[in-house]
């Protein structure tokens, strides 16, 4: 996983809630590729010198008056291209062709029956499973374009012009229910844009080792360390680059669940020899959240409450000139504050929640961010985690975020309130531990709701206590999530112990919302 500058596959994103999976496909071939705004020009992507260019759906109809547009200069650079779905109708439509609504919408699982098996769709099974959603169709193709696959309901399921490298897909070869979508994103990677299989974790490794030694020259560094995978492969990464230069710090700020800190501090400073400097903060950060409801606001005041003990923390063990983070590509994308940077092209989301790690910084930051880890999905950490030697037990926990709990607590957050949370929890882990189920989900856990309170009867008694939200997901990368079918017996036993274990909990109930609409996490 080397990070080249520029992007080796450069992808126009035209809102689709796939792009960053395409990206994320592109990687597994083990190329680099990064997504940009559409406004990016054809002039800006020159510079960037990419091997190849991919146009990404989009919720827009191509003929409408406002429908995004790239500049038509793209066709004309030499580089191969790809259009996906919004893309290909786009490239129909600005290179001569008709694109209509469609007689019938095509959405949801169907067979591609190939024309031509070469060049793109080499090694693609006949009859294969797509994934299509689309609504408008390509009626007629530009001059030059051929029709290299077709479905029941799209006579033009792929196109290309073989001669200008141009290719367009009606469907999305990027996500999972795609059975050939991989060979298709490989062939244009390797076949027609000739890639190189450069980005490989071992590469990255030692890319960001000598990028880290080249910006922190001699001067120290000041990591959060949280024990999740992010913060913990960051650790292990930047001491095998700097060593002692590094200080760690685990900031208990009493949001934790239960025993992870105890846990953390024994692992690191016992098993792994890097050493952890222990700050108990609960006080303060409950302090801070006293009458606060609101979910942005209490990340804003957590983050900023991290900021603020870390430079106590970095006068008292200092002096500290660069502050670590785990910060990844999905937390940029979901903290962004506007789509696109006009200027620069660069891709930035619509902005979803503020993540721990980019929300809340005070704008008098007196550390320069160190974040290595800020170009690469989950999974890929966990790649990089296990080259660099961390345990399993880190490697493949799921992932917890960094207002820990209290993101967890509808409304306002009390210690009460955390202890109760933090024995569901518990009861949560253990019995998917002892199932067997902890790999076979992305998250679970408990939310609780305590401005909720309902009826029970417990003994012959009657009860007014605190309902638990289970929330059970599968996802790849957090970008998108479905939630997990999780066995009767195993709901059923963390119920049961749930409501006969925690005494201020009468009733269990289970979140089946995918992401989107609804995002993993309550708040």
């Amino acid at each position: 996983m080397t990070s080249p500058t520029p992007p080796t596959i450069a992808i126009l994103d035209f809102g689709s809630q796939y792009s960053e999976l395409i990206a994320r496909r592109i990687r597994e071939t083990q190329v680099y590729s990064e997504v940009f705004s559409y406004h990016t020009t054809a002039a800006q992507l020159k510079e960037l010198s990419p091997i190849g260019i991919v146009l990404s759906g989009g919720p827009n109809s191509v003929y409408d008056a406002d429908a995004p547009q790239c500049d038509p200069e793209i066709w004309n650079l030499g580089i191969p291209i790809l259009g996906v779905c919004y893309g290909m109708q786009l490239m129909t439509q600005q290179l001569g062709g008709k694109v209509v609504r469609a007689e019938r919408g095509e959405y949801g699982k169907a067979e591609l029956w190939i024309d031509d098996p070469t060049d793109l769709l080499t090694n693609v099974e006949q009859g294969t499973t797509m994934w299509m959603s689309h609504g408008d169709a390509v009626l007629s193709l530009p001059e030059g374009f051929t029709c290299l696959a077709h479905t029941a309901n799209t006579p033009n399921a792929a196109i290309a012009h073989p001669e200008r490298q141009l290719y367009g897909v009606q469907f999305h070869p990027e996500v999972v229910h795609s059975i050939g979508g991989l060979a298709l994103i490989r062939n244009f990677v390797y076949h027609i844009c000739h890639g190189q299989p450069t980005w490989t974790t071992d590469c990255f490794i030692e890319t960001a080792v000598r990028e880290v030694r080249e910006q922190v020259g001699t001067r120290r560094v000041l990591l959060a360390l949280s024990g999740g995978v992010d913060s913990s492969t960051l650790a292990f990464l930047l001491h095998r680059a700097i060593g002692d230069q590094l200080t760690c710090v685990f900031i208990d700020q009493g949001f934790m669940r239960k025993h992870e800190p105890e846990r953390l501090m024994k692992l690191f400073n016992e098993q792994f020899h890097i050493p952890v400097v222990y700050v108990n903060a609960s006080d303060r950060f409950l302090s801070q959240l006293v009458g606060v409801t609101d979910p942005e606001e209490k990340r804003k005041r957590i983050g900023y409450e991290f900021i603020k003990v870390f430079e106590a923390e970095s006068q008292r063990l200092g002096p500290f000139d660069f502050l670590a983070q785990g910060t990844l590509y999905p937390d940029v994308i979901e903290s962004a504050d506007t789509n696109f940077d006009p200027k620069t092209g660069q891709r930035v989301a619509v902005k979803i929640k503020s993540h721990h790690n980019v929300g809340g910084l005070p704008p008098n930051l007196r550390f320069t961010l160190v974040e290595p880890l800020r170009r690469l999905f989950k999974d890929e950490v966990r790649r990089v985690g296990t080259a660099l030697g961390l345990p399993q037990e880190i490697v493949q926990r799921q992932p917890f975020p960094g207002p820990g709990l209290a993101i967890r607590i509808i409304g306002e957050v009390t210690q009460e309130r955390l202890d109760i949370l933090r024995d569901a929890d518990l009861i949560v882990r253990q019995e998917i531990n002892r199932a067997d189920y902890y790999n076979q989900v992305w998250q679970a856990f408990a939310v609780l709701l305590p401005t909720i309170r309902s009826v029970g009867v417990m003994g012959d008694q009657r009860t007014y206590a605190y309902p638990v939200v289970l929330r059970f997901v599968t996802s790849e990368d957090g970008m998108t999530a479905d939630w997990a079918r999780v066995p009767y017996d195993l709901l059923a036993t963390i119920a049961n112990r749930i409501v006969n274990e925690v005494p201020s909990i009468n009733r269990v109930v289970l979140d089946i919302t995918s992401k989107p609409p609804g995002t993993i996490e309550w708040e």
